[in-house]
């Protein structure tokens, strides 16, 4: 692997555990309240949440890329504030992906708090436990599990993004080159010896987390069950 490689696997890894981490924070209440509201609005929002699932992602890119120009008003602002553009920058990376990867991180999530019920949440209230001790206390722990499939799938998704971060941030050595931008920089280039090195990289730490994932998952199942 080159030093080009290298720059792009590192930097890949650290837009993934970016956005993870992002995403736990932004999910945990969007995913709780769609677990338990009886708004109307629900099914909007679970439908905006899970657009990213089936819109093309050079569709989703495309649009952010006109919302990240400078020309916009969100480009315009984040220009005036950091003094960068969002578009061709790792900020804009993360944006875009975190974006792109959200239905990962809310839907496990949501199915973690619906299947504990209200019941248990309701009790600990009785008891005079207030929103945060609720949280942290009852809801947190019996969504453990939820959490690692969120934050693996939401790792792992972000690991093999390429329409989107291609779209938003292009292809700059250092700076928006990512580890799938550059295998299909290297079948471009018809230097598919590199290209299978890279892919198998990414093919064997995908199927690695998620076996792992799976599991821990099962392993958890089977105790609550005894």
């Amino acid at each position: 692997m080159t030093a080009p490689d290298l720059s792009a696997l590192w930097l890949t890894l650290q837009l993934a555990g970016v956005v993870t981490l992002i995403l736990m924070v932004i999910a945990t209440p969007l995913a709780l309240w769609l677990a338990r509201t009886r708004s109307p609005a629900r099914p909007v929002i679970e439908a905006l949440t899970a657009l990213p699932l089936v819109l093309p992602p050079t569709v989703l890119g495309f649009y952010l890329l006109l919302a990240f120009n400078p020309a916009s008003g969100f480009g315009r602002f984040w220009l005036a504030l950091t003094g960068e553009t969002l578009t061709f920058s790792f900020a804009g990376l993360v944006i875009a992906s975190v974006i792109y990867s959200l239905p990962f991180a809310v839907q496990p999530l949501q199915a973690g708090f619906a299947a504990q019920g209200r019941g248990v949440d309701e009790t600990a209230a009785s008891l005079g436990a207030g929103p945060v001790d609720r949280f942290f206390g009852v809801t947190l722990p019996l969504a453990r599990r939820a959490y690692l499939t969120a934050a693996v799938l939401s790792f792992a998704h972000t690991l093999g993004e390429f329409g989107v971060v291609l779209m938003v941030g292009g292809n700059i050595p250092g700076k928006t080159r990512l580890i799938s931008i550059a295998i299909y920089e290297r079948v471009e280039t018809l230097d598919y010896a590199a290209a299978h090195g890279l892919s198998a990289i990414l093919l064997i730490f995908a199927f690695s987390v998620l076996l792992v994932l799976y599991i821990v998952n099962n392993r958890a199942a089977e105790r609550a069950l005894r």
